[in-house]
């Protein structure tokens, strides 16, 4: 019998604390701690050893990124402890500094997305399963950064497609759903991407999607 995902939560508003955790009861997700402060926070991921942890970026004490450095320093001490952070801002720099050299079991979510409970769902299978959960809208806003020097210059628009859709964790089928079109056109672009990127084809597919990930990132 397949055993039910663990998570922590960190949240310090007692209604959206709740929220949360019904949403992930309701799922099958066994809430192992939810606390309301980031010293806390470490110390039940410590305890527990959760599948994932999900919290707020501004926690307790400070009431300023507090929350993103628990998790730094969760994924520093287990890092495949899978982790989503949401915030109630539209940040770009806190979701780089979050996927860090690895966005694989990272998850970055806007709060409001919580009122829709299967997205919160999808993200946690998604990082849990070693790939990224990032907003689509934190994805527009890191491609709009200006960058002196594009590494996606050379990408056509629907390779840039594709490859958003990499960064918020779509498998090659899910991408395909996405844009209608087969899978075989997806791994065609994947492929396009993969080389154009200068990425190692000697090296795993999924090692070269979390690389071109980074690249996108602008890392």
């Amino acid at each position: 019998m397949k055993q039910p995902r663990r998570a922590v939560l960190g949240e310090d508003q007692p209604i959206v604390r709740e929220g949360i955790a019904t949403i992930l009861r309701t799922a099958g997700i066994d809430v192992v701690a939810a606390v309301d402060n980031a010293v806390d926070l470490v110390r039940a991921a410590d305890e527990h050893r959760p599948d994932v942890v999900i919290t707020d970026i501004r926690m307790p004490p400070a009431l300023e990124a507090d929350g993103l450095d628990a998790v730094r320093k969760i994924r520093a001490a287990r890092p495949d402890t899978a982790v989503i952070v949401l915030s109630q801002f539209l940040d770009a720099s806190y979701a780089l500094d979050l996927v860090g050299d690895d966005p694989s079991g990272v998850g970055y979510l806007l709060k409001e997305k919580v009122a829709h409970p299967q997205l919160l769902i999808d993200a946690v299978e998604r990082v849990v399963a070693r790939d990224s959960a990032l907003d689509p809208d934190v994805i527009s806003a890191l491609l709009g950064r200006k960058r002196p020097e594009d590494p996606l210059a050379g990408l056509t628009p629907r390779e840039r497609q594709v490859l958003a859709l990499m960064a918020e964790g779509h498998s090659n089928t899910g991408i395909s759903e996405q844009l209608f079109v087969s899978v075989a056109a997806v791994e065609r672009h994947v492929t396009g991407i993969f080389m154009k990127l200068g990425l190692n084809q000697t090296a795993s597919g999924q090692h070269r999607r979390v690389l071109a990930v980074l690249r996108y990132l602008g890392q």
